[in-house]
């Protein structure tokens, strides 16, 4: 064998054996490295579950304390409500026990009031039986002194009593036969003064119109108003019957009632004075009349308790008093009549020597109840007492008041003093009107029966009781309506009142919508 090839096996040789040898080397070296990384693994996994056992326990712990805490407070909760029932069962037992001794109590007195009654009801049987013993003594008694058996005795008081009742019956006989009589008398006087009513509507028309001038025929027209606007606001406000006929310059201004027919005349003059005539204007200057006529019956009431010399006179009554400026009896104005009825009380005061201004007070104030009488029940003397008391008069002058009609007995020389000058004024000639009280009468009487009705916001009776003029509430009557209350009106009125002709009953509606714009 050459040597090169020897060379070639043996570096072959030594190769294998060199690779061989660092295939075990490495083998060697991995499992070395392999077990020195296994034992750092076991070490990080022994540290972990040392970690997590140590981090259990804490948690372990930490779970029991909260779960004792929670057991502590439940018990706690649980022996509160407890006790709280417990003492809930307690009141409520001692509630019972003190029902049962209510009960017990109860059942005790009714028992003896049982018995009480039982025995009480005994002693009234007793003594019915003895009653109805002495009863029948009495009647044995009766009968042998009177000779007459139950029967006979029934039998003669009946005789009696029928003889008796034929003589009473005699009587009502004669008592209605006077009756009738009278009440014919009445109803013939009624006739006789409608008729007399009806010859006296001259008389009539002069003492309820008023005149108010103007400055040229032209301004009737203003007033009418387009298609009667103006008039018809007039009239429908105040309450009158405005009259334009044929008298040049002049329009008449007709109402029973004075107070309404001034209201008028004030606000036409203030009207035609501005010249501005139109439903608004028409509006504010019924309003400023208004408060004028208000303002001059305080001025008229204070201007009467001057010249009667009267002092501390309640400012309510002085308001009444000139209100009677505007308030007619028969005719007579009737603060004019109760300044003549107070001189006439001082004048025989100071004559008999009593207090002369206290008779000037009471005869002041004896008509006072007539400012108020067409809106107060009762008659004018009962309400005259009511204000008088409530305006705290003296005792004198209430029943000076309530004495002068005669209603009441009069019981001091003032009263009689008071009926005597009422009577010497209303009696003295061309003092009252008889026939014009009756017909103003008659005309409230028909406005009382409208304003009745549901409904009815304002009534005026115009055209000298021939119409009454009524303004419904338009959110209460509608247009249906309007012709069942007509006829109900009308109904009323021919079954309540006495009057001549025929009356119009004319239902007014109105509706507004009013607005702002800002």
């Amino acid at each position: 064998m050459s040597p090169v090839v020897a060379c070639i096996i043996t570096g072959i040789i030594c190769a294998v054996v060199f690779g061989v040898c660092a295939f075990f080397a490495g083998i060697t070296y991995r499992k070395k490295s392999a077990e020195a990384a296994m034992g750092s693994a076991e070490q990080e996994a022994k540290r972990i579950v040392s970690d997590a056992i140590k981090t259990a326990e804490a948690k372990k712990k930490e779970a029991v304390l909260e779960g004792k805490d929670e057991v502590h407070r439940l018990r706690n909760e649980s022996e509160k409500e407890l006790n709280d029932r417990r003492k809930e069962v307690q009141r409520q037992e001692r509630r019972i026990l003190q029902k049962e001794e209510t009960l017990d109590k109860k059942l005790e007195s009714l028992e003896r009031k049982e018995d009480s009654i039982n025995q009480k009801s005994k002693l009234a049987e007793t003594r019915l039986a003895e009653a109805e013993q002495v009863k029948q003594q009495q009647f044995d008694m009766l009968e042998k002194i009177s000779g007459f058996t139950s029967e006979q005795a029934k039998e003669f008081l009946l005789k009696n009593l029928e003889s008796e009742l034929e003589h009473e019956k005699a009587v009502k006989i004669m008592e209605f036969d006077q009756q009738i009589r009278e009440d014919a008398e009445n109803s013939a006087r009624e006739i006789i003064g409608m008729a007399i009513q009806r010859c006296a509507a001259d008389h009539a028309a002069e003492a309820t119109i008023s005149v108010v001038q103007l400055p040229n025929d032209e301004m009737k027209g203003r007033i009418i108003g387009r298609e009667g606007r103006n008039i018809r606001a007039i009239e429908t406000i105040t309450g009158v019957d405005l009259i334009i006929d044929d008298t040049p310059e002049a329009i008449t201004v007709s109402s029973f009632e004075p107070v309404r027919r001034e209201i008028a005349r004030v606000a036409l003059e203030k009207l035609i004075a501005d010249g501005r005539i139109h439903p608004t204007r028409i509006e504010e200057m019924i309003e400023k009349a208004r408060r004028e006529v208000e303002a001059t019956i305080k001025q008229e009431g204070e201007r009467a308790v001057i010249e009667a010399g009267v002092n501390g006179v309640h400012p309510e009554l002085v308001k009444l008093l000139g209100r009677l400026r505007y308030r007619t009896s028969y005719g007579q104005n009737v603060l004019n009549h109760s300044l003549e009825v107070a001189f006439l009380c001082g004048i025989m005061a100071s004559e008999l020597g009593i207090d002369p201004a206290l008779a000037r007070r009471a005869g002041l104030l004896h008509d006072i109840g007539k400012a108020l009488d067409h809106e107060i029940e009762g008659s004018h003397v009962e309400i005259g007492v009511d204000v008088a008391r409530k305006y705290k008069e003296s005792d004198a002058v209430i029943h000076a008041i309530e004495a002068h009609h005669g209603d009441v007995e009069p019981k001091t020389v003032l009263a009689c003093i008071t009926t005597a000058a009422d009577a010497i004024s209303a009696a003295r000639p061309g003092a009252r009107r008889e026939n014009l009280e009756n017909y103003i009468k008659r005309l409230e009487k028909l406005e009382e029966v409208a304003s009745s009705f549901e409904g009815v916001e304002r009534c005026f009776a115009i055209q000298a009781g021939r119409e009454i003029r009524i303004m419904v509430k338009p959110d209460i009557i509608n247009d249906d309506k309007m012709v069942l209350l007509a006829r109900d009106i009308c109904r009323k009125i021919e079954n309540d009142l006495e009057y001549p002709g025929q009356i119009k009953v004319n239902i007014v509606r109105e509706s507004r919508a009013i607005e702002y714009a800002k």
